[in-house]
């Protein structure tokens, strides 16, 4: 019988499309969040502009003051990797994963407790899925020009 190795169950990719997989996993995070946001909305609410303006400056806000340093910091960890080929799953730590566990968990927690109504949490998904998307959009950037910089 033949044996099998570690690298033989490991799903391992070039190092540049971990950029790719990082972005697509950004993208589809801020997907779910928008399109969710958009269906939660109440419509008839009176102060619906200035939620949405409120949001998307909340949205913009964290993208600048956090998620720009979450971004760069695994754009920098995964340009530092030195080998051809990695684990699918490296494009983010394992304190990466755990903080997007927790941050998953909150949003159904919120969604199902009804402790905030859900015209309130379309705004709050709004607002974590515009600097979600805009990560994304970092990540295909790096992916385009190969860590170029």
């Amino acid at each position: 019988m033949k044996k099998i190795s570690y690298n033989q169950l490991n799903p391992s990719v070039p190092k540049r499309y971990l950029t790719l997989i990082a972005a697509l996993t950004w993208t589809l995070a801020a997907v779910i969040l928008l399109s969710k946001a958009i269906t939660f909305l109440n419509y008839e609410e009176k102060y619906l502009i200035f939620y949405s303006l409120l949001s998307l400056t909340g949205g913009l806000l964290f993208y600048y003051f956090l998620f720009s340093k979450i971004a760069t910091k695994h754009i920098k960890r995964l340009a530092e990797f030195r080998k051809e080929r990695y684990c699918v799953f490296s494009f983010f730590s394992i304190r990466s994963y755990l903080l997007m566990i927790l941050m998953i968990t909150l949003g159904i927690v919120l969604r199902k407790s009804a402790l905030i109504e859900v015209g309130h949490l379309a705004f709050l998904y709004l607002m974590m899925g515009v600097p979600l998307l805009l990560s994304a959009f970092r990540f295909y950037h790096e992916w385009i020009t190969g860590f170029r910089k």
